[in-house]
């Protein structure tokens, strides 16, 4: 799971009092995974650099409004495929890591709603209340699974509410019986929805209209169930118990989780000059920011 360390806060606090030598450290701690990743969205060299140096400055430029509800690496990261999307894409769509589903959540407003200033506000309220409800909730359910290590459980977690497949198809992949995954799932959504109605006092028995749609998004956001760059670190070196093996080779190579996948290319890579060279650029470019310290 993708988690602040204080390490992490620390560079933060110091970039955000115009310490050169702190940004200079955050880009080379994580400039070698956002070119991984940048890389494997099959962009060229060239302009898998130039998304991340894009991301690095447009970090730097919404600093302030930055409030670290995310770790600082999945930030970036979705700084980064914000980017690529808007580049290769269009700005317009929103693809989810998992099946590059189009979001389209904010395109069936009802036309008989009177879209006041103030019903876009209360909406927007009410969805923010949710994706933190549905998030804690989410993390919550990772977190006892992990701790348990259920990592059975904790992959249908994932197949269900962050790759989206279907109950059939799980079964199928993991020998289990179809009834018995829609049940694991009718218990989970079920905790899901208890968590978000009591954060959000809505009326009734009905979830949020948008949970659904929310799921592999808040997935996507937080990452609950990434492991933590020291354990695909231990992965790649063959010195975890086996049942973490297993399920981290699960999360990268069947789940198929860019984000570890670009932490593991990353780790792979660990050449010498170009790194140097790249971040040299990235400094350079961003070095307008510190010098009114």
């Amino acid at each position: 799971m993708s988690q602040w360390s204080d390490a992490d806060r620390y560079l933060l606090e110091r970039v955000r009092q115009s310490d050169g030598e702190a940004w200079s450290q955050l880009v080379t701690k994580f400039q070698g995974r956002l070119l991984a990743f940048a890389r494997a969205q099959r962009v060229r060299e060239a302009d898998a650099e130039d998304f991340v140096q894009d991301t690095f400055l447009r970090f730097l430029r919404g600093l302030d409004a930055y409030r670290g509800d995310a770790s600082l690496e999945t930030y970036l990261f979705l700084l980064l495929r914000r980017r690529i999307i808007d580049a290769v894409r269009g700005p317009k769509l929103h693809a989810c890591v998992a099946g590059d589903a189009v979001d389209a959540a904010t395109a069936d407003l009802d036309p008989r709603i009177d879209a006041s200033a103030s019903w876009y506000v209360r909406r927007d309220e009410q969805q923010t209340h949710e994706r933190a409800a549905l998030a804690q909730s989410m993390i919550a359910l990772v977190e006892s699974l992990r701790k348990e290590l259920n990592f059975r459980d904790l992959q249908l977690v994932e197949m269900l509410f962050y790759a989206q497949m279907r109950n059939e198809a799980i079964a199928a992949k993991t020998g289990l019986d179809n009834k018995y995954v829609g049940l694991l799932k009718h218990r989970w959504i079920k905790q899901l929805r208890s968590q978000i109605l009591k954060a959000t006092n809505s009326p009734g028995d009905e979830a949020p209209d948008r949970q659904d749609s929310l799921l592999s998004e808040i997935w996507e956001e937080y990452r609950p169930s990434c492991p933590k760059r020291t354990t695909l670190g231990a992965y790649l070196l063959g010195t975890l118990d086996e049942p973490w093996t297993q399920y981290v080779k699960f999360h990268v190579e069947t789940l198929g989780c860019r984000f570890c996948t670009a932490n593991l290319d990353d780790l792979r890579r660990e050449t010498a000059d170009a790194p140097d060279a790249f971040r040299q650029r990235v400094l350079q470019s961003t070095v307008g920011f510190f010098r009114r310290a």
